[in-house]
């Protein structure tokens, strides 16, 4: 679904700030798929998010998205339909008084009948299970409610690929939850591939396939075997889940655990083992 070849960006290029945000990145997201990209601050992560639908172009390199070149203008349109981005703050992505009428704005501007951009707000609101707040408004709405609206707002466009930039950043535990509920579903009922872009190692942990990324460069890539790889997940900043690092410690002190221990289930399941 999406492929980056050799791609490099950077910031404020031949300025006196100039910042190289990503430095010769391959890599490939296959249709389906529940991807993580982690990183620490700086490390690219929000400038793939940005390149996965066209927002941006790379410096130098491809970026193609279900065969699609993002440097191709004419495919920017059905580009931005096949890629739906949600971004950390819910708020910057409002643009209604009522929640109906914000979810009905993506499809509204693709021209849909007005029969189908129901069934579409409709479908989104159930999806995310917002269902009974369509006539509200989304500023009463808690932070974990409110994320939940923006994604609608995306799954209205019916994307093939749903990236969430740092999505859960800005919520407390339940919000996070409630959020990982939901993308969880759509990737394993609604076979929808999802990109999430985070620093929550438990919600990496949910992932397929972890890519880290360190100083815009891709350090390593695996599935929950990655966690087994201390030394890389702290060299980019970042600690282990916490049943990973449990799990980890313990192996240190003699205990023998069998299998990739990166929930909290797990941990459980080989403790109990």
């Amino acid at each position: 679904m999406i492929e980056l070849r050799n791609v490099t960006y950077i910031y404020n290029e031949g300025a006196e700030d100039e910042k190289t945000a990503l430095s010769d990145v391959t890599l490939s997201i296959g249709e389906g798929e529940f991807v993580a990209l982690v990183g620490h601050n700086g490390s690219g992560k929000s400038t793939l998010a940005k390149l996965f639908n066209g927002l941006i172009e790379p410096k130098s390199g491809t970026v193609t998205v279900n065969g699609m070149r993002t440097t191709n203008h004419k495919d920017l349109f059905d580009i931005r339909k096949t890629v739906g981005v949600v971004f950390q703050n819910p708020d910057n992505q409002m643009v209604a008084s009522v929640i109906e009428d914000d979810v009905a704005f993506g499809p509204e501007n693709l021209g849909l009948p007005s029969a189908e951009i129901s069934e579409r707000v409709d479908w989104a609101l159930q999806s995310v299970g917002m269902g009974e707040h369509r006539k509200g408004t989304p500023f009463r709405l808690s932070g974990g409610q409110k994320q939940r609206i923006a994604i609608a707002g995306v799954l209205a466009i019916k994307p093939r690929v749903m990236v969430l930039d740092e999505s859960t950043a800005m919520l407390d535990p339940v919000g996070r939850e409630e959020v990982m509920r939901v993308i969880t579903r759509l990737n394993k009922e609604e076979k929808m591939t999802v990109v999430m872009i985070t620093h929550f190692m438990d919600e990496a942990a949910l992932a397929d396939r972890i890519i880290v990324l360190k100083n815009g460069r891709v350090a390593g890539e695996g599935g929950k075997e990655i966690f087994r790889n201390r030394a890389l997940i702290e060299s980019a900043g970042l600690e282990l889940p916490l049943a990973a690092r449990i799990a980890a410690e313990l192996r240190e002190c003699g205990v023998e655990l069998q299998g990739e221990i990166t929930l909290p289930e797990e941990l459980a399941d080989a403790l109990c083992r």
